[in-house]
């Protein structure tokens, strides 16, 4: 999509729903001083000659390197001009970034020098990268002056202004932060979350950020001071998004030791990007284990606002386990699950009592290109706690 349709979609996203204007996105630390202890991911660290990628561009090996500016005082993030496949995309990503820093981090007037048709930032990266007339110097100059006009802003205090005055964060920079998260901590070990047996309750699957969105901000209207629960959180993509996009406080629990183990890798990277995004997401807690026996779990449950058990694949047994739990739960309270509660708790008809006693369902359906399992579109549920 181009600048001006994502400028309007952000304007007209403002006018259609109520602002959460609680919300705190700015992280003050990220602008006080350059933190040389940072750690994260480098894109090179994933995407690089070293990883057996090809030059792009018609860049020789010496010529591969290039630096980004985040729209903070942290250092810049290393890259090469490589393609390799399911590999970090250098030239798209440079020009992703430098186009969600000039949508919302600055006014229409600080962002023409980016966003300018004949010779902003964007227009001339663009332009450098075209496959017909590929100009490998004139793409990594324009490179090197966006990093230098961004920094300069940054250290003149318009960006930290400019992110006091925003309390909600565009779903498709949400959505970029955790795709850059995932894609160096999750992607290059994927292989770890095959491992998982059909007909158990341990098997695998996610529900994609344009789902998250639509459940927690459209549908269930979460904000910053509310608790959100992932019943069977996987690697914790949507714990993540829920702190990042809402910024309410966030919880998950996972039993499977390769997606905990993830999940942690996740959860390190997620706070260092949010660091050099500049953005402050609610707290982030991922438990270890069985959620059935997790006291911390079940504490955060009886304070939770909306709860989400991905339940697709989970026995009935489990099923029926949880809505003894949901006992717990207060009034109001939402669960998003992929099966009912209500019609598929019949393993036990005492318990199929207590679904449909204690809970008010409604069906819903989602459409293809929401889940990591299937194409196609399905079924869920959003039931509220009586």
């Amino acid at each position: 999509m181009d600048l001006d349709s994502h400028k309007r979609q952000r304007k007209a996203t403002s006018e259609s729903k109520s602002v959460d204007s609680n919300r705190k996105l700015k992280s003050e630390k990220a602008f006080e001083r350059k933190d040389e202890r940072l750690q994260f991911i480098h894109a090179v660290d994933v995407a690089s000659l070293e990883h057996k990628c090809v030059p792009i561009m018609g860049a020789s090996k010496e010529d591969v390197a290039i630096e980004l500016q985040y729209p903070t005082l942290q250092r810049r993030e290393k890259f090469e001009l490589v393609w390799g496949k399911d590999k970090i995309d250098a030239v798209e990503a440079s020009i992703r970034i430098v186009r969600l820093v000039a949508e919302t981090y600055l006014t229409d007037a600080e962002a023409e020098p980016f966003t300018n048709q004949n010779n902003g930032f964007i227009r001339r990266l663009e332009k450098a990268s075209n496959r017909n007339i590929q100009d490998l110097m004139g793409f990594k100059a324009a490179l090197r002056e966006y990093n230098e006009t961004l920094l300069a802003l940054v250290e003149d205090g318009v960006v930290s202004k400019n992110l006091d005055n925003l309390h909600e964060l565009p779903p498709h920079l949400a959505a970029f932060i955790l795709d850059q998260v995932y894609d160096r901590t999750v992607a290059p070990k994927v292989e770890l979350l095959s491992k998982y047996e059909n007909g158990t309750d341990y098997v695998y699957g996610e529900l994609l950020h344009p789902f998250i969105t639509k459940l927690l901000v459209e549908q269930t209207k979460m904000t910053s001071d509310q608790v959100f629960v992932d019943l069977g959180s996987g690697v914790g993509n949507v714990v993540l998004q829920a702190a990042l996009e809402i910024g309410c406080e966030s919880w998950g629990c996972e039993m499977m030791e390769n997606a905990c183990n993830l999940a942690e890798a996740q959860e390190k990277e997620f706070h260092a990007r949010c660091l050099l995004w500049g953005l402050e997401p609610g707290e982030v807690h991922l438990e270890r284990g069985d959620f059935r026996k997790n006291s911390s779990i079940h504490d955060a449950l009886k304070r939770a606002d909306v709860v989400l058990v991905n339940n697709k694949a989970f026995t009935s047994q489990l099923n029926d386990d949880l809505i003894r739990m949901f006992l717990d739960l207060k009034s109001g309270c939402k669960i998003i699950s992929l099966k009912s509660f209500v019609a598929d708790s019949k393993s036990s008809h005492n318990i199929n009592d207590v679904g449909s006693t204690i809970l008010e369902v409604e069906e819903c359906t989602y459409p293809e290109g929401y889940v990591s399992w299937t194409n196609a579109g399905g079924q869920y549920y959003i039931s509220t706690r009586k």
